[in-house]
């Protein structure tokens, strides 16, 4: 085969081999999922969000932000998510010098002593000085090198989402334990608060049973409820010190007080927009995370499928040897070698054939993921707007509710004075109005943290 036929053959074979690749490899494409429907009861087109505003701007309490800031810093989960970037990226250097052939040197001395009966006194001893070079590289015919470096890339981003995630979830848990500080320190004010009021009222029976208007049985009733009220106090302590444990936790410093406002001053935005269901691809980062996770399985499956096909690798090796040092850099010393070869393979114990079997399950299975997540995505941006809009319903009632009640006890204690009430309905109406105010304190906690659940939902946090 003269010179010109044999660069047509290559050209041909090069060309045959490019078309193989391209079948052998599937190019990536974001899964067509379905989006329609995953916000319960609503179906606006309205592309803004509250995903989109910063934290700062969400939780406008400066002392909230300052500890979300130090949190951001300081937290040893998001640390550790900082860490697994490093490690991503490591590996996606690693796979890209993939594609460069390996270079290793090499020196020995060899000394031969050959004894009396295996020549020595016919056969000279030797010595031998070589040094050299050796190299390999591997063509990428089939696209596994490359499909392993997009798989390590896909690592590295879902590293990246992991890191979002953790940063979103972390914002969210250190405004929610933040609020639920406010929330019992009020419910602490409003228990104390109600212990002195049930003080009164003990004093009140004693002075109508000297009267004669109510018996014994007021004043032990009245007793016992105050000490109802001020039993729950030590609890509600403990409530306060653990979860100032919990938020020092949280912010990376050693359990210990945390400086705060009150529920009063906590103010809502005045619109929660939502956006589209398709929006969480881009906003939710465990929902990109799950995708990068279907992306670097998809790859690997690419990666398994090119070993059905031969490999091509070349070594090379050279250098000095000689066994005089004074001649070492003479042309004679010189030695070199190049090897191509190319490897099929024909039986490898079900090896290659298993390898893809796996991998298109584990892609199966990463799709199944991605999917789930975007599901309960949508679950929790449904559940957060609905207690949100029933956190807003129970405020009205139970501002009713709690004037109703004032009137109430107002109006009983007016009664028994004259004689026309008894002191059960009293001490009743003086225990709903307890359960009402703490309850107020709970409903106005509800719609706070449907806020941060809506906010950390529709993937917000990360992104500033």
């Amino acid at each position: 085969m003269n010179n010109r036929y044999k660069g047509h053959f290559l050209f041909a074979l090069t060309i045959a081999i490019v078309f193989a690749s391209c079948n052998i490899r599937k190019r990536y494409e974001t899964p067509d999922v379905n989006t329609q429907g995953l916000y319960r009861d609503q179906s606006s087109a309205d592309t803004n969000t509250i995903a989109d505003l910063p934290w700062k701007q969400v939780f406008g309490d400066t002392q909230l932000q300052s500890l979300i800031e130090e949190g951001i810093k300081q937290n040893p989960d998001l640390q550790i998510a900082y860490a697994r970037i490093q490690q991503s990226e490591a590996y996606l250097k690693q796979s890209r010098a993939a594609f460069l052939p390996s270079l290793s040197g090499t020196a020995s001395a060899t000394i031969n002593k050959l004894s009396d009966a295996q020549g020595g006194n016919f056969i000279n001893n030797t010595r031998i000085y070589q040094a050299g070079l050796s190299s390999s590289w591997e063509a990428d015919l089939w696209g596994r090198l490359g499909s392993t470096r997009r798989a390590s890339l896909a690592t590295l981003l879902q590293s990246e989402a992991y890191k979002n995630a953790v940063q979103t979830g972390l914002i969210a848990n250190i405004a929610n334990n933040y609020y639920l500080l406010l929330a019992l320190d009020q419910q602490l004010a409003i228990t104390e608060k109600t212990v002195q009021n049930w003080v009164s009222t003990v004093e009140t029976m004693r002075t109508l049973k000297e009267a004669a208007r109510v018996t014994g049985a007021a004043v032990v009733q009245s007793e016992a409820n105050r000490y109802a009220a001020e039993v729950t106090i030590p609890d509600l302590k403990q409530r306060i010190r653990e979860t100032e444990n919990a938020l020092s936790t949280l912010l990376g410093r050693a359990p210990g007080p945390i400086a705060r406002g009150n529920l009063d001053q906590q103010n809502t935005l005045s619109a929660l927009p939502t956006g589209i269901p398709a929006q969480l691809l881009s906003n939710r980062p465990d929902v990109q995370q799950a995708e990068y996770n279907y992306r670097y399985f998809f790859e690997n499956t690419n990666a398994a499928r090119s070993y059905f096909y031969p490999s091509l690798s070349i070594t090379a090796s050279g250098g000095l040897s000689n066994t005089d040092l004074k001649n070492y850099f003479s042309p004679g010393s010189v030695f070199a070698s190049v090897v191509g070869s190319l490897t099929q393979p024909i039986f490898n114990k079900r090896l290659n054939k298993t390898r893809l079997e796996v991998a298109k399950a584990q892609q199966q299975e990463a799709l199944l993921a991605f999917q789930r997540s975007l599901l309960t995505a949508g679950q929790e941006v449904s559940n957060a707007m609905w207690s949100y809009r029933t956190s807003l319903d129970k405020n009205a009632s139970r501002e009713k509710q709690i004037a109703s009640l004032q009137k109430s006890i107002e109006y009983t204690e007016e009664l028994l004075r004259y004689g026309s009430a008894n002191y059960v309905e009293v001490i009743s109406a003086q225990q709903s109005y307890l359960s009402a105010q703490l309850n107020s304190v709970n409903d106005r906690l509800q719609q706070l943290q449907s806020v941060v659940s809506l906010y950390r939902s529709l993937g917000g946090g990360w992104q500033q």
